[in-house]
């Protein structure tokens, strides 16, 4: 594998309303393999961080965590997936966001959060394209077993 650059492109972004929100959009394509957008803020200490209500943290180490939450961080409106198209990356204490295959214009960047904040913010509910189809699987399955309990109480009353 070709050694990665952290020199972000000149890659036309735009912030954008999204399924989850806002999310930043490609408007320009971007090569796999190519460092998109740096992820910046303040960097916060272990105590700092856990004082923080900032949905934005982003942990370098176990005593480094960058707030991305100032809007002149345009890498925080990336948003989760579990089939991500990029991948967090970091580089001397730095977070640079590279795509992990070609990036057509119009597309939504998005990455892995993680486990950790997968669970404790989302709740273990994804609203990614590759969760979707499932979650409407789950909301079906709910639907018919409503229609069942329903039938099944009119069928009752009849009967009485």
């Amino acid at each position: 594998m070709p050694r990665l650059s952290y020199t972000p492109g000149e890659f036309v972004l735009r912030v954008g309303r999204s399924k989850t929100g806002l999310g930043l959009y490609a408007e320009s394509e971007i090569p796999k393999g190519a460092c998109i957008i740096e992820y910046t803020g303040v960097e916060l200490t272990k105590e700092e961080e856990e004082k923080s209500n900032s949905k934005y943290l982003f942990e370098i180490h176990s005593r480094k965590t960058i707030d991305g939450a100032p809007r002149s961080n345009t890498a925080r409106y990336i948003n989760h997936s579990c089939r991500p198209n990029c991948e967090p990356n970091i580089y001397k204490g730095r977070v640079y966001i590279h795509a992990r295959r070609r990036i057509k214009p119009g597309e939504e960047l998005n990455y892995d959060y993680g486990k950790n904040y997968y669970n404790q913010f989302l709740k273990g509910i994804c609203a990614c394209p590759k969760c979707k189809p499932e979650k409407n699987r789950l909301r079906a399955a709910a639907a018919r077993l409503v229609s069942k309990k329903v039938s099944a109480k009119k069928t009752k009353r009849r009967r009485s």
